[in-house]
């Protein structure tokens, strides 16, 4: 039902390398006429999204690095470019779009991306933890997403910035498929559905199909049994979309101790991301790698925890 013209086949790094004056020879004359207009038109995109007030939290990705006979030669965060930022809020601006397509249709049959406020416990939890820290919350009943990210931009560069934004991060709401429009809150939202093209998730798809019908663009089209059965069809994809975020940081904790099972003795640099009356969670600086410090390897004296004050 459309055609996509393509341009060039191109990385992530290689436009990148492009906008920074290192164009490879056989792609140089796309700077002008394609690769500067996008960066223009992604210019304009941030400049919405700061005047929204978006949530932004800074969750380093790690990438596990292969060698040649299948061990891990190394782990480290995945380099993020603006390149890889621009993509993404051309996809933001595709799924709100879909989401205000369907709801100028009145579309019966929608799957929302839903991602509600924190939940006024977890605020409470958040702002003594806080506060612990000498850092002030608004009012938890005003609270909107550029106040979190105030806060995350105010200790950004600082040796608490890290536990901060894990703070931040375990205070909010997982999102959800849901078929009512409830707002996504992280970006600010009011309406959003999950329509990236080419199609990656089954929820894209049911959105595609909503559309096809909505438009009466030909055959393909949800039919009114899927229609009807909407809200287990949310339910199912919420349910194997977070057993699929376990099973991908399963297989990186898998590779990260197969890794650190060849480096038994050396000494690593990390941060102390969490404090338990049992003992201090740890984030290696090198391999973003997790562990625990029990308090009984801490030395042979007696600590209190201070659950507020995030310390022993």
């Amino acid at each position: 039902r459309g055609i996509m013209r393509s341009k060039a086949r191109l990385t992530y790094t290689q436009v990148q390398d492009a906008m920074e004056g290192r164009p490879l020879p056989d792609i140089a004359h796309l700077i002008e006429p394609v690769i500067k207009p996008l960066y223009a038109a992604y210019d304009s995109l941030l400049r919405g999204r700061a005047a929204r007030g978006t949530l932004e939290l800074d969750i380093p990705e790690l990438q596990v690095v292969l060698g040649e006979t299948g061990k891990v030669e190394r782990i480290a965060p995945r380099r993020r470019f603006d390149s890889h930022k621009l993509i993404e809020e051309f996809m933001i601006a595709a799924n709100v779009a879909a989401a205000e397509l369907l709801e100028a249709k009145r579309a019966r049959a929608v799957m929302y991306r839903v991602h509600e406020p924190p939940g006024l416990d977890k605020l409470e939890g958040l702002r003594e933890s806080l506060g612990a820290l000498d850092i002030k919350l608004a009012a938890t009943r005003s609270l909107k997403p550029h106040d979190f990210t105030k806060i995350l931009s105010n200790v950004a560069g600082t040796d608490r910035a890290q536990l901060v934004s894990d703070m931040v991060l375990r205070s909010q709401s997982q999102a959800v498929y849901a078929p009512e429009n409830q707002g996504h809150f992280g970006l600010a939202l009011a309406r959003y559905c999950h329509f990236t093209s080419p199609i990656r998730r089954y929820s894209d798809l049911l959105v595609h199909r909503a559309l096809i019908k909505a438009y009466g663009l030909g055959v393909g089209g949800m039919d009114e049994a899927e229609k009807a059965s909407i809200k287990e069809a949310c339910e199912h994809i919420t349910q194997t979309e977070r057993a699929s975020m376990d099973a991908e940081r399963k297989s990186v904790d898998r590779f990260t101790a197969n890794y650190l099972s060849s480096h038994i003795g050396a000494e690593f640099s990390g941060k102390i991301n969490s404090v338990t009356r049992f003992g201090l969670f740890i984030t290696l600086d090198e391999s973003g790698a997790d562990g625990l410090i029990p308090m009984k390897s801490l030395g042979d004296d007696f600590y209190v925890h201070d659950e507020k004050a995030h310390a022993l």
